[in-house]
Parts: C-alpha cells; sequence; structure tokens
C-alpha cells in the first residue's frame, strides 16, 4: 500500500465492526416474529410483516459486511492491501476509508 496509515486504517475498521455490530442487534430486534395481534389491523400486520422481510435482508447484508470488514481487518498489513485484486492498481483512500473491505478499485468493481 502506498505510504497509508495503517494504524489509521485499522482503527477506521475496528470502528466499522463496532458500529455494524450494532446495527445487527438492532436489526436481530426488529426481525422477530410479528404476533398476531388484536390492537392491531390486518393492513397493519400485512406493512408490519413486509418491514421485517425488508429489515431480514438488511440484517443479511448487515452481516455480510461484518464478515468482510473482519476479513480486511486481518488482511492491513499484508503487502498487497490497498491493491485491487483485478487490475493491481492501488485503490484510493477514500475507498478504504469508506469500504475497507473493498478489494477492488472502483472501475473493476462495475
Amino acid at each position: 500500500m502506498y505510504g497509508f496509515n495503517k494504524v489509521e486504517i485499522k482503527s477506521h475498521i475496528q470502528s466499522e465492526i463496532e458500529k455494524t455490530k450494532k446495527q445487527i442487534e438492532e436489526y436481530k430486534e426488529l426481525t422477530k416474529p410479528v404476533e398476531p395481534e388484536n390492537a392491531i389491523g390486518r393492513i397493519s400486520r400485512m406493512d408490519a410483516i413486509n418491514n421485517k422481510s425488508v429489515t431480514e435482508a438488511a440484517l443479511r447484508k448487515a452481516k455480510d459486511k461484518l464478515e468482510k470488514l473482519n476479513f480486511a481487518l486481518t488482511k492491513v498489513d499484508d503487502e498487497d492491501f490497498g491493491v485491487c485484486i483485478k487490475c493491481k492498481k492501488s485503490i484510493p483512500l477514500g475507498r478504504i476509508l469508506i469500504m475497507p473491505q473493498a478489494r477492488t478499485c472502483v472501475n473493476c468493481s462495475h
């Protein structure tokens, strides 16, 4: 990696891991089964079930992100961290800070 401060990047990744873990806990709470209640009508129950499925998708995405962040954290000290796995060019620091789990540059990610 081209002179990036690896300590800063590790700290940033660890911060992202903590945020993602909190998100996962919130999503788990929101994806608990929707109990049939007399207090909510059929339409409201359907909305609750729909919201639950949207939240479940967000939960899967957050778990995937956490896995990638943990992987990225193990790779920060590698010589090729911050280098695109496809084109072998340097991944811009901005992309690494926004998406530390990214293993490709913007061009190769499409």
